[in-house]
């Protein structure tokens, strides 16, 4: 089995090749509906998030807030491309639009030229469509260049760690979807202080994600009695996802794994309790309404099973 694959096109190459030896691929680390699509795959599942759950819930919070006209800042690889277009879909869909956006390149510290476009183009949202270090950067360079003054920012795959870099005086207000959060229960808080003893940071969702995806193989390989690929997959399809980290989780014929999220709102400095106090939950957006509707799937095992 293998797990993890957190870019995109490695993560769509790595399937394929697992799909000609029958091995199994969960995915639990990056965002393109490609995977769950067109590249879709039997022993194949798509773990965590992906482009449609993440701004799912982000985009139409913001444009029933207002938030009609937007602008992306799109990281310059497959996953910027995936999430700006799954973005805009929803967007439209919710009765918002797209009045342009302006490429990055991964890894860049300097987004003046961007962020100067974006402030000229006059929309109320900036829509950033990148992650990890180039995230917090356009975030904090937005704060610097007053930005955030007059337009807001979606961001759309920022982790727990991005926004303690980024430092809530900054990010206070910033909207995102997110598959977990730490402080959200009981259980949640259990699971993360045992983490947190151990690597001395709260876990992202791409920690607990590939726990959650290791554990269901581990329980799937128990129950079938076998390594068999096609055995274990379908005792994991058959089988709920229920740990300390997804509820009530399934696995659809296109490999999403469906769970709910969480649309969340970056707490202000007065408001937050302690080092880890960042996240205020706003709603839980239910599985069937974050993740793309089989519907619309373009995965032909979706259509052998209708």
């Amino acid at each position: 089995m293998i797990t993890g694959l957190t870019n995109s096109s490695v993560a769509i190459a790595v399937q394929n090749q697992a799909k000609q030896r029958d091995r199994i691929d969960l995915v639990t680390s990056t965002a393109t509906t490609a995977l769950t699509n067109d590249e879709c795959s039997p022993y194949g599942a798509h773990w965590t998030y992906d482009a449609y759950a993440l701004s799912a819930g982000t985009a139409r919070a913001l444009v029933e807030s207002g938030g009609k006209s937007w602008y992306f800042i799109t990281a310059d690889y497959a996953f910027g491309a995936n999430m700006q277009a799954t973005a805009t879909q929803i967007i439209e869909r919710s009765g918002g639009k797209v009045l342009g956006s302006v490429l990055a390149p991964l890894n860049t510290t300097d987004f003046a030229a961007q962020l100067i476009r974006a402030q000229a183009s006059g929309a109320d949202v900036i829509g950033l469509a990148n992650a990890g270090a180039d995230t917090a950067n356009s975030v904090k360079q937005a704060f610097e260049f007053g930005l955030t003054q007059k337009q807001k920012l979606a961001a759309f795959l920022p982790f727990i760690t991005d926004i303690k870099a980024i430092g809530i005086q900054h990010a206070q207000g910033l909207t995102l979807t997110t598959a977990f959060y730490w402080d959200r229960n009981d259980e949640t808080r259990a699971w993360s202080q045992r983490f947190f003893k151990q690597q001395n940071a709260m876990p992202t969702m791409i920690h607990v994600g590939t726990y959650s995806a290791v554990l269901h193989y581990l329980r799937a390989v128990e129950m079938s009695g076998s390594t068999d690929s096609a055995a274990v997959m379908q005792a994991m399809r058959d089988t709920p996802v229920n740990d300390p980290i997804f509820h009530n989780g399934h696995i659809r014929p296109d490999g999403v794994m469906e769970h709910d999220m969480f649309l969340v709102q970056v707490t202000t400095p007065a408001a937050s309790k302690g080092e880890w106090d960042l996240y205020t939950v706003l709603r839980t957006i239910p599985g069937d309404q974050a993740f793309q509707p089989l519907a619309e799937s373009s995965c032909k095992l979706v259509k052998k099973s209708s």
